[in-house]
C-alpha cells in the first residue's frame, strides 16, 4: 500500500514537472517562432517595398523558417499586417513584449499582449 502511494505521488510529480517544461517550451518556440517571421515579412518589404500578401510569397527561407511560418496566421492589412501566434512547441504561448519591441514595424495587430 505504502509503494503505491509512493508511486501515485511521484506521477503526479512528473505531472507537474511536464506542464512546467511544456510551458517553458512553449513560450520559447513561440517566441522564436514569432519573431522570425516578424522578420521575414520586414525583410520581404524592405526587398520589395511593400508587405507580402501571404507568408507564400516569402523568398529565401530555410528548411526551419517554415516550422515558425507554420506557427503563425498572416493577414496583409492596407497599412501593414497583422499577426497571430497560433502555436508554440506544442500548445500557444501567452507572451507579451514591451512597447519598444513594435517600434518600426508594419505589424498593426497581434494576439499577444500589449500588441499595437
Amino acid at each position: 500500500m505504502k509503494l503505491k502511494n509512493v508511486g501515485m505521488a511521484l506521477l503526479v510529480a512528473l505531472a507537474v514537472c511536464a506542464c512546467g517544461v511544456q510551458k517553458q517550451a512553449d513560450a520559447k518556440f513561440g517566441d522564436q517562432h514569432f519573431k522570425t517571421v516578424v522578420s521575414l515579412v520586414e525583410l520581404y518589404k524592405l526587398r520589395t517595398g511593400s508587405y507580402p500578401a501571404s507568408l507564400a510569397d516569402l523568398t529565401f527561407t530555410g528548411d526551419w523558417d517554415q516550422i515558425a511560418i507554420a506557427s503563425v496566421q498572416y493577414r496583409k492589412l492596407d497599412d501593414g499586417y497583422e499577426l497571430d501566434l497560433v502555436r508554440g512547441w506544442v500548445g500557444r504561448p501567452d507572451l507579451s513584449y514591451p512597447p519598444a519591441f513594435w517600434n518600426g514595424l508594419g505589424l498593426r495587430k497581434s494576439n499577444l499582449k500589449h500588441a499595437p
